[in-house]
């Protein structure tokens, strides 16, 4: 196995329905079983977490082994949440007499394209931020790849979208002092921009994000494919993507490979054209630490199911996981 830099945040990606979940979760669970004090997020909106752990979760963090817990966003109740916090901020700002056409403006652009990504990923940036001092790892269980790579090119867009803000802000408030200079007041008679404040503070916080992102000593990202075309190829482009965006790749899952001990003509015939697609897998991914999973022959549930997997994760060393 491939040496490993190691890292704080772990995100585990990939085509939807490969397994990331399990993968993610038995990951977790090997940084937990080695007395590192772990985050398992979920910011997929089919949320199977739960369904994976027999547990109920919400979105406070809760406890399911020593060293252990998960959460899951739900990216629905985030924008909510994310557009009253907006609200309530403008409702300070605004005249009076124009609140009620900015909130029309607000409620238009929470329904726009993006809004749910920027409201996620604001949503993870506050996980981010607020778990540095609680856990020492946190991994997250990402949504299909597309939606993921909208979520990790945020930082970058956001960060150019804020500072245009903040350019037409410094303008806006250069032209009021010479206002208020020609009135003949003082500049300390000016008022406070509170407008600029908020987005000073907003820009701080996506830099923060943004990098911690983009440090392959404290950010990875993992695929996880299945010995299938489409999985294998979408996660070859997808990894493109994320080269250009700085963002590190760790390694890739390979799960639900067919086990050597599984019988019948059926299974044989399907192993000849796995075999083909796990040499694509290292054609393209050689370069990174591959971990291979069997198929299991029952479906994995509760921890004692994840710890089967995780097992696996140690035994390799993947991700560094001794």
């Amino acid at each position: 196995m491939k040496g490993h830099t190691g890292e704080r945040i772990a995100f585990f990606g990939g085509k939807g329905g490969v397994g990331k979940t399990t993968c993610s979760a038995a990951y977790a669970l090997s940084l937990a079983e080695k007395g590192q004090r772990t985050l398992l997020v979920s910011t997929d909106p089919a949320h199977s977490l739960g369904d994976l752990l027999n547990v109920r979760i919400g979105d406070d963090s809760l406890k399911v082994s020593d060293f252990l817990y998960v959460r899951e966003i739900d990216p629905k109740r985030a924008s909510r949440r994310y557009l009253e916090e907006v609200k309530e901020n403008m409702r300070e700002l605004a005249a009076p007499r124009l609140w009620k056409e900015v909130e029309r403006q607000m409620d238009f652009a929470a329904a726009s394209p993006g809004a749910d990504e920027a409201a996620l990923f604001d949503e993870m940036v506050s996980v981010i931020l607020e778990a540095e001092g609680a856990y020492d790892r946190i991994v997250f269980d990402t949504a299909p790849t597309g939606h993921t790579l909208r979520l990790l090119s945020l930082p970058e867009l956001m960060g150019v979208w804020i500072e245009g803000m903040l350019a037409r802000r410094r303008k806006t408030r250069e032209l009021q002092r010479m206002l208020h200079n020609a009135s003949g007041l003082a500049d300390d008679d000016q008022p406070e921009d509170r407008v600029y404040a908020l987005l000073q503070r907003r820009k701080n916080r996506f830099a923060s994000a943004r990098e911690r992102l983009l440090d392959p000593s404290y950010t990875t990202f993992y695929f996880v494919v299945n010995p299938e075309r489409l999985s294998i190829l979408e996660a070859f482009n997808a990894r493109k993507m994320l080269n250009k965006y700085g963002i590190p790749v760790g390694g890739v899952v390979v799960n639900r490979v067919i086990p050597e001990q599984a019988d019948g003509a059926f299974l044989a015939q399907r192993r000849k054209q796995e075999k083909l697609h796990l040499k694509e897998v290292e054609e393209r991914f050689g370069d990174l630490p591959l971990l291979y999973v069997p198929l299991e022959p029952e479906d994995i549930q509760g921890i004692a199911g994840v710890r089967t997997i995780s097992e696996r994760f140690r035994r390799e060393s993947f991700g560094g996981i001794q």
